[in-house]
């Protein structure tokens, strides 16, 4: 199913050579050094080919320095031929793009928007929005040698449609996700997926207890299950809690205005002695741009932060992360001193730094997907558009 928002494909060459990459990418452990003035870099610019394009979601590295992301468009434009399938790739610590899997359409999959999740024997697990055996999504896991298995077709009806966001786990080998369809009201599920099939949490009514959540979940350690529903029409979305009995209680309801809405893409962030924090795409003090908000251990709701739609940025689509000094970073779509966007930091009192501004030319754009943080405090992303080729980019932004 495609999103309305994608850009016309293109076919162009993959080029031949990466040396202008970075030399050092995405890790943990292998750290950059610290640059001594903000710089962004692009590390790989797609093309909308064979290497995929407009990638929605997330890095996940490893331990050697190697990340590992979707591109829901591109690949094999045969078998989907308005856009391409997606892929899954990796870019290594040497900084080389390589393709691991190729989505080839109907029962494999389509439109791997979702980021994914990396257990400790490097299998990688994920999500397509559609394809399958019935065209409703699957749940997919990629070995480290490559061989793709679908654990489970969504079938579209009580079982939900179109899973969006990225999987969790509990680290006992079940995965938690959603849909933003599908159920009883065809307003999304939350759902629980174990080797034994898939359970179905919560069915969203589609009225106050929210619906159609694109985004994935946080999991507290008594296992309840935290995010975001994004609403429609006269509803602007809500943050909601599953038990692990299945009970939705609604934490707070978007009302589109000072307070924010339509909370969109990401996970919520949990700190268990602060709270929940998040970002909506919409609403807040200045009506249409978006606010950073904050949920605190008592259940108490707060704008930490309200977007004006200028040089601050605007409309931040999707979740921030948390450092250990309590400062939050995030991307926003729009705004920014070229109106392309901005890469931003709110600290825990609530003022902002715009800590980068894209410029539209080769620069990423419309970065939909979480930052990660490396313990040198450099940034890692990926945008949906932007770049040489238009279709979306991988970027280092060292502080």
């Amino acid at each position: 199913m495609a999103r309305a928002r994608l850009h016309p494909s293109l076919t162009v060459r993959l080029p031949s050579t990466l040396a202008a990459l970075a030399a050092t990418l995405l890790t943990l452990i292998l750290l950059t050094p610290p640059a001594s003035a903000q710089t962004l870099t692009v590390l790989y610019c797609f093309t909308g080919g064979v290497d995929g394009g407009q990638p929605y979601a997330k890095l996940v590295p490893d331990a050697a320095g190697n990340a590992y992301g979707t591109a829901g468009v591109g690949g094999n434009l045969n078998a989907c031929p308005e856009l391409g399938c997606g892929v899954v790739f990796e870019l290594d610590k040497s900084g080389q793009y390589h393709v691991l899997y190729t989505f080839a359409g109907g029962a494999d999959g389509v439109n791997p928007w979702s980021g994914l999740l990396r257990d400790a024997g490097g299998n990688l697990y994920g999500t397509t929005e559609a394809g399958g055996t019935a065209g409703y999504g699957t749940i997919f896991r990629l070995s480290p040698s490559g061989r793709k298995t679908v654990l489970y077709n969504f079938q579209g009806g009580s079982d939900g449609s179109y899973p969006f966001g990225e999987l969790i786990t509990d680290g006992q080998g079940n995965l938690y996700g959603t849909t933003y369809r599908g159920g009883p009201a065809d307003s999304g599920t939350v759902f629980k997926w174990s080797k034994s099939g898939e359970t179905v949490l919560y069915s969203f009514k589609g009225g106050t207890d929210g619906q159609n959540p694109y985004s994935g979940l946080v999991r507290d350690q008594a296992g309840n299950l935290y995010g975001t529903t994004f609403g429609v029409f006269n509803f602007y979305g809500t943050v909601f809690r599953v038990s692990p009995g299945g009970k939705e209680t609604v934490l707070h309801s978007f009302t589109g205005g000072a307070d924010g809405g339509y909370p969109y893409y990401g996970n919520l962030v949990l700190d268990p002695a602060s709270g929940l924090f998040g970002t909506a795409s919409f609403g807040g003090a200045h009506n249409y741009f978006g606010t950073v908000f904050t949920i605190d251990k008592h259940g108490n709701y707060s704008v930490m932060y309200s977007f004006s739609g200028g040089a601050d940025g605007g409309q931040p689509n999707t979740s921030v992360i948390r450092d250990k000094a309590d400062n939050l970073y995030g991307v926003t779509i729009g705004g920014g001193s070229f109106g392309h966007g901005t890469i931003f930091m709110v600290d825990k009192n609530g003022n902002e730094t715009v800590l980068y501004s894209f410029n539209g030319t080769t620069d990423p754009a419309t970065p939909d997907a979480p930052l990660f943080r490396d313990a040198a405090g450099n940034l890692y992303g990926t945008s949906a558009a932007g770049g040489q080729f238009g279709q979306g980019t991988i970027f280092k932004f060292v502080p």
